[in-house]
């Protein structure tokens, strides 16, 4: 399975079958996660066999079913936690769902009084992300056109449509999409609107343009953006990519 594929085909799960994960794909998980941190400077944590948090009524309100592994997303405390969460933490959910394993979001409904996470002084747990054999493969949900996300100061090219179909193939908080990507040239501003969890689903939507886009192919005028997608471009051979 490509990134590509990958993407395509993931879509949220929130009901496992019953099944652990074998412990050859555990060691694949934790070295995965392991380059996630290496390279982010996060601390993403991953728990395997921990159904306490999920085994509560918010959970099964939620639609929460046989949860009994997930990564827990934490890091130093700063205002591009949530963004950083959210393109790393979708780089986790990318390799999960090539490893044929299904996997959820998570920010509320689920008992952080029950975890075995580990949050330092001057760091925050942002969300969470469950997986697991899923007892379907999700559904795709509904997107916005191209058209009600894009702004063209400039003719499109191939690349641009390419990513703005991943973009809109990306998760957000209550399927809101609320973004918009812009063009200049070669330039690409990515701008938040307003909507819950919006800073950790601009960094899912920033990864899913890159991979759609392919990153040698624009700029992003965001300079921190632009300095992030050259960082991850630099340490490649750390992160294991679905297909790899």
């Amino acid at each position: 399975m490509t990134i590509l594929e990958a993407i395509e085909s993931r879509h949220s799960v929130r009901t496992y079958f019953d099944k652990k994960i074998e412990p050859e794909l555990m060691v694949k998980i934790n070295e995965h996660i392991n380059a996630l941190n290496s390279v982010s400077g996060l601390r993403f944590q991953v728990l395997f066999d921990q159904p306490k948090p999920f085994d509560n009524m918010v959970a099964r309100y939620g639609g929460f079913s046989n949860v009994h592994s997930f990564i827990a997303l934490v890091g130093k405390d700063t205002d591009k936690l949530d963004h950083l969460c959210g393109y790393y933490g979708q780089m986790a959910v990318l390799y999960l769902q090539g490893l044929g394993l299904n996997s959820c979001w998570v920010a509320l409904t689920y008992s952080k009084k029950k975890t075995e996470i580990h949050v330092d002084k001057g760091e925050r747990l942002v969300a969470v992300i469950t997986f697991g054999y899923g007892k379907t493969q999700g559904k795709p949900h509904r997107s916005k056109s191209r058209e009600k996300v894009t702004v063209l100061h400039s003719v499109a090219q191939p690349w641009f449509y390419n990513g703005v179909d991943a973009a809109l193939l990306a998760p957000t908080a209550l399927n809101q999409q609320e973004f918009s990507l812009e063009l200049l040239n070669d330039t690409v501003q990515l701008v938040k609107k307003s909507g819950f969890y919006a800073d950790i689903d601009m960094g899912i939507i920033q990864l899913h343009f890159e991979l759609g886009a392919g990153k040698e192919s624009f700029v992003w005028k965001d300079g921190w953006m632009e300095n992030l997608k050259k960082h991850v471009r630099l340490h490649a051979q750390q992160i294991k990519w679905c297909n790899q």
